[in-house]
């Protein structure tokens, strides 16, 4: 009888032991993932407040062709801004596109690939965008960059026009640039001594200064059109009034009334306005 007592304790106390294990939970452990290190010297990014624009693609110039050619597309790409910038700020189109080309070399130089900035513009106190490092009057100097090319033309806009060391320059004519190109040098733009005549050998010899002429008086007989109807074109290597009317879907008697052409000759460089 004690040896049954015993049995049955001893079966007893398994059972209990068992029921419980079967009741415990099991808990798993998940690695926590590891937190995103940002590194200290990481520099912010301005994000373009400019909706994507897909009328607006710049032309890609290749290689292997002349740096006269690659003007004439910088023209083309860049024309319309600069025409913008000058109704919105008053800074001659052909200053703009002149520097342009200058600093940028015509759109193709290193700091322009890398950041969009196209006028060569710094840093400076306050600048709190993204940035580039570029060797320039000294090692590695800090460059602005911008998400799109058009914030570049309108930051040179609002460079130019909110500080007072250029403000004598808005009382220049628009027409004037070359009173601008010397402007420019004189307030500190550039250390380059030559910089004035560089922008005016530039402007004289791809005719940018026609683009100053442009505003709503120079419509002549289609003067009654508002001027966000009519967009301008470069007239590029090959083009004929032919081809130029087919892009644009309109005839070629609409294209020479428009441009007050007297016959079909057309010369690159040449500036057409489109209705």
């Amino acid at each position: 009888m004690h040896n049954f007592k015993i049995s049955f304790l001893f079966v007893f106390v398994l059972f209990l032991v068992g029921g419980c294990r079967s009741k415990k939970q099991v808990v798993t452990y998940k690695k926590k993932p590891k937190k995103e290190v940002i590194s200290n010297t990481e520099k912010p990014v301005i994000v373009s407040k400019k909706e994507p624009d897909t009328d607006f693609v710049p032309v890609v110039p290749a290689k292997n062709i002349s740096y006269q050619e690659k003007v004439e597309i910088y023209i083309a790409n860049f024309s319309d801004i600069a025409i913008q910038e000058m109704k919105k700020y008053g800074i001659p189109a052909s200053i703009t596109l002149a520097q342009g080309i200058l600093e940028s070399g015509a759109g193709v130089g290193e700091l322009t690939k890398n950041s969009n900035n196209h006028f060569g513009i710094k840093c400076h106190t306050g600048w709190t965008g993204a940035r580039v490092y570029h060797d320039d009057d000294k090692h590695q100097e800090c460059f602005r960059k911008y998400q799109d090319p058009r914030d570049s033309f309108e930051d040179h806009s609002l460079f130019l026009s909110s500080r007072s060391r250029y403000k004598g320059l808005f009382n220049l004519d628009k027409r004037d640039y070359k009173g601008w190109a010397r402007g420019l040098r004189k307030a500190g733009y550039a250390t380059d001594p030559k910089y004035p005549q560089k922008l005016i050998s530039i402007i004289e010899r791809y005719n940018l200064h026609k683009f100053d002429m442009l505003d709503a008086s120079s419509f002549n007989d289609e003067s009654s059109i508002p001027a966000e109807d009519l967009k301008t074109y470069i007239v590029k290597k090959g083009d004929t009034l032919y081809s130029i009317s087919k892009k644009f879907n309109i005839t070629v008697e609409q294209l020479k009334r428009t441009n007050n052409l007297k016959n079909n000759t057309l010369s690159i460089g040449q500036l057409l306005k489109i209705k």
